[in-house]
């Protein structure tokens, strides 16, 4: 009987915790891009981006959480690699509307176009389709469709557009941006857990010095006191374990 995936990912992401590889990165990746492509389709059906351009740049989002994800959090990793998929899309879409300027005629050619839109649906009772729309324009569908993608583009992406399909389950867009709070928080648990797990190397006497005085914040006698060593051992516990965590640390922050 086959596990389920769920738990082949989970155990997958253990050994990419305690090995890091290239290799295992780029696996857990593939197994997810489910999520890349969940995300990139929804938020390329409210602007002018093509669906395979949002799809890359998720991606980048998606190794960003697989390389910060912790399997023991007892967080589902969909959930955690959500704010970072679809931020890094929103960084896109944000750095791409600042550069789009529209030609005068299409700027023409649109405010003629809503005007007539507004004409027709009173005329039709419906929104008018894009082909009626050209025609009464004289353009061609084709230079009418470029000039709504380019006018789509030009405007800042809103926070009340709806990524659903106008069902009552649909969210906007707003309610996908991470929590800032949240996300600082699983900062501070990442730190937290680096520094734990750094400590765990170190010499028993060196790391209550650091805990005491580093964290606790104990003056340096008091330290020496309850672990019993001199202040001036202390000291150089202090600077040895800096040496040694700094030397830790350094292949996690590359």
């Amino acid at each position: 009987m086959n596990r389920p995936r769920f738990s082949s990912d989970l155990e997958l992401f253990k050994r990419y915790a305690n090995e890091p590889s290239i290799c295992l990165r780029n696996r857990l990746v593939q197994l997810n891009l489910g999520l890349v492509r969940k995300v990139a389709y929804q938020m390329s059906r409210t602007c002018a981006e093509a669906y395979e351009d949002l799809e890359q740049v998720a991606v980048f989002g998606l190794i960003r959480a697989v390389e910060r994800f912790s399997p023991d959090r007892g967080v589902a990793f969909s959930s955690f690699a959500m704010p970072y998929i679809r931020g890094e899309i929103l960084h896109y879409l944000r750095d791409r509307g600042s550069m789009i300027k529209i030609p005068r005629v299409w700027q023409e050619l649109h405010s003629k176009g809503q005007k007539l839109r507004r004409q027709l649906r009173t005329k039709l009772g419906r929104s008018p389709e894009d082909l009626e729309l050209a025609t009464a324009l004289g353009v061609n569908l084709e230079e009418w469709q470029d000039c709504q993608l380019a006018w789509k583009n030009r405007l800042l992406i809103s926070l009340d557009v709806s990524l659903g399909n106008g069902s009552e389950e649909s969210i906007t867009l707003g309610d996908t941006l991470p929590d800032v709070h949240n996300l600082q928080q699983q900062h501070h648990e990442e730190i937290k857990l680096q520094l734990q797990d750094v400590l765990a190397h170190l010499e028993d006497r060196t790391k209550s010095a650091i805990q005491m005085v580093c964290i606790e914040e104990l003056p340096r006698t008091e330290a020496a006191k309850r672990i019993g060593i001199s202040p001036m051992t202390v000291t150089r516990h202090l600077k040895r374990g800096m040496q040694q965590m700094t030397s830790l640390l350094e292949p996690q922050a590359a």
